[in-house]
């Protein structure tokens, strides 16, 4: 998981990723406010590795690339909050928590986002179950979910040990 957290936090400060999440963050109703514009992103779409200069000033006008610097530095936060799992647990617990709140924000995006799912574009597979490749990004979330409370319960257990221990000394 730290691994993950740290690669995609430190990806959220290069273009190309924070155009990436511009459907999801836009078409979201618990963080669309973070855009100047979230209707208007379809307009202003950048493919993966292009560029386009009159695309990338209207990123930074929206706030797309601001946002994304947010993100990847509260994703390398809990990268550093999960490793130092055995030095401070209670610290890593409210990593994992965060883990938890953020992945289960991410897979709201499914609900969401229409870019999750294959288009109706003459195929018969389209729609809910088929997922688009912005869809496939988004479902791996779920074994970061059940990574989240994995290491969650683990630092509240060392924790708690901790803490038990600390007070049986103190008798």
């Amino acid at each position: 998981m730290v691994v993950v957290l740290l690669w995609i936090g430190l990806l959220k400060f290069f273009a190309y990723e924070a155009d990436g999440i511009v459907p999801f963050v836009a078409n979201s109703p618990f963080m669309s406010f973070f855009y100047a514009h979230p209707q208007q992103y379809a307009m202003h779409t950048n493919k993966e590795g292009e560029l386009n200069e009159g695309n990338r000033a209207w990123h930074r006008q929206n706030n797309t690339y601001a946002f994304s610097y947010g993100l990847g530095i509260l994703l390398i936060l809990i990268a550093v909050l999960l490793i130092i799992h055995p030095w401070a647990p209670a610290a890593s617990m409210l990593g994992s928590m965060l883990a938890f709140l953020l992945t289960v924000g991410t897979l709201s995006f499914l609900i969401t986002t229409p870019e999750s799912w294959v288009p109706h574009a003459g195929d018969a597979n389209w729609g809910f179950p088929f997922l688009s490749g912005r869809g496939r990004l988004v479902i791996k979330d779920i074994v970061i979910l059940g990574g989240s409370i994995l290491t969650m319960s683990e630092s509240a257990a060392l924790y708690l040990s901790r803490k038990e221990n600390r007070r049986l000394v103190i008798r």
